[in-house]
């Protein structure tokens, strides 16, 4: 069946015209709707169990909580690395799992260990945190807030209440992260003269304060003949009412919170802070989804945060760093490589055959196979990244093979005095079981790419399968649009006696290697040795090193830095950086 084909689809064009154009129609929408990435995404299980206390010391946590939990998750299966690092208050233990391992399985599997010896950590740290870390789950743009006449506390209030809620209802969005700023705190400051003077300590008052300041469902009962939800309100609504609040003393006594001590509504002791050239600001980054296209997002948080400058034109809100002006731009330099390639290949095919019919034919082949092999990228969930279109950009080339094998065999029988149905008949019975050879040969070198294990794997898996999707569909073009072309576009020339004089130089080579054989031999042998032994004299690199325009700089301090130390080094550094003309 697979050499009779190409004549049913002469016989009867229209099928695999109406085909094509469906095929075309599907993979063009596709391909609009493609998310861009930079790279491809990649599932390694990599899960994070963080535990913070307030105020303990590195050895107390790694004594007390690091080790225990390293000994509870050890016995989950699959475990390749775990690595942790503590400083003050806070233990974070990261387990790499093997690549075969499900990273849901290893996420409730990390879960389920740290709970079984939740009760053997200390009683007054945070509930620890078991997450999955995504490998793709940094920022792609960050903006800085600035309002002269807004007080720090207000400008983080307007980006947590206003910026991060309407950003979050962006599609693509995964989170929305202040970076500075301050956090809301009702401060209880107790005078310890008085604590002393009624008795009582102040973790007494504490205990008083969390077992009162609460609301609590009550259970379900029936009034008038309906169920209602019974709930114990007891949460205060101000910070008046809290500061009212009775707390209770020794000897059945009671006394008001604020005779304890201040009750005021202010914020937290400031821990981190964000400067956008030198001048103080609070910043948010974007994190898109998994699966969401860094291009898109981008756009879509640009015009929302547009949006709300707008409906706010005492805040400032600059744009201070974006990974996506890369990543567009290797898109685009890719496409436009993607095209020049097609065009030097179809140059090529003119050259040899100095026929334009059968050029346009050959070319035809090339938007036939590319275009309809977003559609299947787009039901595998890939992406437009640099490894599907490096793949593209290579398989170029080879996608007109099919085609060209098919048409030049058409015009060598017409040639011979066939007419152009005739030929593209007996041409594409003849050279059928050829054509599919060479697709087969294509296929079975680049598909076993896709199943290479590691995280180079997990990179390339999108490699092998796209030249094999498109090269595929080369064939599809090859056996079924390329003959049928070739039996109602070409013209007969009749008999002609075809050699270019540029040729003969390359067939004279030809016949020279073909009487001296031992000397070829020998000469393939010498540069195929040359070549191996050059690989070795070649860098290795698991990325090409490329030039983004950006530089991350980090600096440590001495342990027990105040703030205000680093703030007045930080923004001695970034004075000198500006003073560079090449810095923006």
């Amino acid at each position: 069946m697979s050499l009779n084909v190409s004549a049913w689809a002469i016989r009867r064009p229209v099928p695999p015209i109406i085909a094509f154009i469906i095929l075309m129609v599907v993979g063009w929408g596709s391909f609009m709707q493609l998310p861009i990435t930079r790279f491809p995404n990649i599932d390694v299980p990599i899960i994070q169990a963080i535990v913070t206390q307030g105020g303990a010391a590195p050895v107390e946590l790694e004594s007390q909580v690091t080790k225990k939990i390293e000994d509870a998750v050890a016995g989950v299966n699959g475990i390749k690395h775990i690595t942790s690092a503590v400083t003050e208050g806070s233990s974070v233990t990261t387990i790499e799992f093997r690549l075969e391992i499900n990273s849901d399985r290893a996420l409730n599997d990390v879960k389920d260990a740290v709970a079984r010896v939740r009760s053997d950590l200390p009683k007054n740290i945070e509930e620890p945190l078991v997450k999955r870390l995504d490998i793709e789950g940094l920022p792609i743009v960050t903006y800085a807030v600035r309002a002269p006449g807004l007080t720090p506390e207000q400008v983080s209030w307007f980006v947590d209440d206003v910026i991060v809620r309407q950003l979050q209802g962006v599609k693509g969005v995964g989170s929305v992260n202040r970076v500075g700023g301050v956090d809301r705190e009702i401060r209880v400051a107790l005078d310890p003269d008085r604590l002393t003077a009624f008795g009582i300590t102040a973790g007494d008052v504490n205990k008083q304060i969390r077992a009162t300041n609460i609301d609590l469902a009550g259970g379900r009962g029936e009034i008038a003949g309906r169920e209602q939800a019974i709930r114990t309100l007891a949460g205060k609504a101000s910070v008046a009412d809290l500061a009212t609040t009775m707390i209770a003393l020794p000897k059945g006594r009671k006394v008001q919170l604020d005779q304890l001590g201040t009750v005021r509504d202010g914020s937290a002791e400031a821990r981190i802070f964000a400067t956008y050239n030198t001048q103080p600001v609070v910043a948010f980054s974007i994190v898109r989804a998994k699966g969401a296209s860094d291009t898109t997002v981008s756009a879509d948080v640009d015009k929302a945060v547009k949006s709300i400058a707008k409906a706010r034109p005492d805040v400032e809100l600059n744009l201070i760093d974006t990974t996506t002006t890369a990543v567009t731009g290797s898109y685009e330099a890719t496409m436009h490589t993607l095209l020049e390639g097609a065009a030097l290949a179809i140059l090529v095919v003119l050259v040899f055959l100095k026929d334009i019919r059968a050029t346009i034919i050959t070319a035809i082949a090339l938007p036939l196979s590319i275009v309809p092999s977003y559609f299947v990228l787009d039901l595998l969930g890939f992406s437009l990244n640099l490894v599907s279109l490096l793949a593209i950009t290579i398989a170029t080339g080879i996608l007109v093979d099919d085609a060209i094998v098919e048409i030049e065999n058409i015009v060598r029988h017409m040639r011979s005095g066939k007419s152009a149905y005739r030929a593209s008949l007996e041409a594409a019975d003849e050279i059928g079981l050829a054509v599919m050879a060479i697709t087969a040969t294509i296929v079975a070198v680049f598909t076993p790419v896709s199943f290479m294990g590691g995280i180079a794997g997990q990179y390339f898996k999108q490699f092998g399968i796209t030249v094999a999707v498109s090269v595929v569909f080369s064939l599809l073009v090859a056996r079924f649009v390329t003959p049928m072309l070739g039996a109602y576009f070409l013209r007969s020339a009749g008999h002609e006696a075809f050699e270019p004089g540029w040729l003969r130089a390359y067939t004279r080579l030809v016949r020279w290697s073909v009487r001296h054989r031992f000397a070829t031999v020998g000469l393939g042998l010498v540069i195929f040795a040359g070549s191996i032994g050059s690989f070795f004299l070649l860098p290795t690199a698991f990325i090409p090193a490329d030039d983004s325009g950006r530089a991350l700089l980090a600096i440590e301090l001495p342990p027990g830095t105040m703030l205000e130390e680093t703030r007045r080094v930080t923004n001695d550094l970034t004075r000198h950086l500006l003073e560079r003309r090449d810095v923006k």
